[in-house]
């Protein structure tokens, strides 16, 4: 096979999820790796394995077979009778994206805080478990989240952020420093063609605003406060990209390998269902302002 062919061949995850379209991409690579997978009656434990067009691809797995999502523990900062705010660590889903995936997320431990039937109805029988849910943060970026535990508080809190009548602050440590010391990025954002799980600054993309303010420089290095006016995915991470500041430990986005993403969610401040405006916080790590100090 030359090497333009095995460039093109199809990778063994690819045929995994192609052979069980249930599966998510992420599951379908925790089976290669859990040694389930085999070529030609050979197991393999690499997804990016290269298939040649009459390799024999088998799974030992049934996705019908029950499983148990692990319960895990969650720091709240506040919760009340239809929203709760906690704090995500690093390395934890939001939600999960395919159907049969054991990996407990932020979603799988909202559902025993649901109280509403119709949320806990729709929850049960909804591929992606996502009820509650009302944003996102990346599995590498830690922070704030609000959640909604009945239909009325989701229905509000949606309207929130919708209607952009929330306040996000995010710090990030970034590549670089900056010429101006804060301004405003009005660029949208587009989903890339070529890698749909990415994202690129585009004009026909949807608008995207996020303003910026460096707080320390040091060790070629920059602290940086971010205020996204709107929502968009990975919005943070393709701005900063854009303008030549990669998030420190962002391989998405050239990014220089680090122990995490440095972006953190800060602050979240927003009218709750019970029509109080709050503040919340979530302490900036430790680690954010070593890594700048170089230490």
């Amino acid at each position: 096979m030359s090497n333009l062919n095995v460039s093109r061949a199809e990778r063994l995850d690819q045929r995994v999820v192609a052979m069980m379209p249930v599966l998510s991409r992420s599951l379908a690579n925790k089976l290669i790796q859990d040694g389930v997978v085999a070529v030609n009656g050979v197991t393999v434990l690499k997804s990016g394995h290269k298939l040649k067009p009459d390799d024999a691809v088998t799974i030992d797995y049934d996705p019908e077979q029950a499983f148990e999502i692990p319960d895990i523990t969650l720091p709240v900062i506040f919760e009340d009778d239809d929203c709760v705010v906690i704090e995500k660590p690093i390395g934890l889903l939001t939600h999960s994206k395919g159907a049969f995936n054991p990996e407990p997320s932020v979603a799988t431990w909202l559902h025993n805080k649901i109280t509403d039937k119709h949320l806990v109805a729709v929850d049960e029988h909804a591929p992606n478990r996502r009820a509650g849910i009302v944003h996102r943060l990346d599995r590498g970026t830690s922070g704030l989240l609000i959640a909604a535990k009945t239909g009325s508080g989701l229905q509000w809190l949606q309207k929130q952020f919708s209607s952009r009548k929330v306040k996000k602050t995010y710090y990030a440590v970034v590549q670089g420093v900056f010429k101006d010391a804060e301004a405003v990025i009005d660029i949208p954002i587009e989903r890339n063609p070529k890698m749909p799980s990415r994202f690129r600054v585009g004009v026909n993309g949807k608008p995207a605003i996020t303003r910026y303010h460096v707080v320390q420089e040091n060790n070629g290095l920059s602290l940086v406060a971010l205020y996204p006016e709107t929502g968009r995915t990975h919005q943070l991470r393709v701005h900063m990209a854009h303008l030549g500041h990669p998030i420190l430990g962002d391989d998405f986005y050239d990014g220089k390998p680090a122990d995490r993403l440095y972006l953190h969610a800060t602050e979240l401040e927003i009218t709750i269902p019970s029509r109080e405006r709050k503040v919340f916080h979530a302490p900036i790590p430790e680690s954010f302002g070593r890594v700048v100090d170089g230490d």
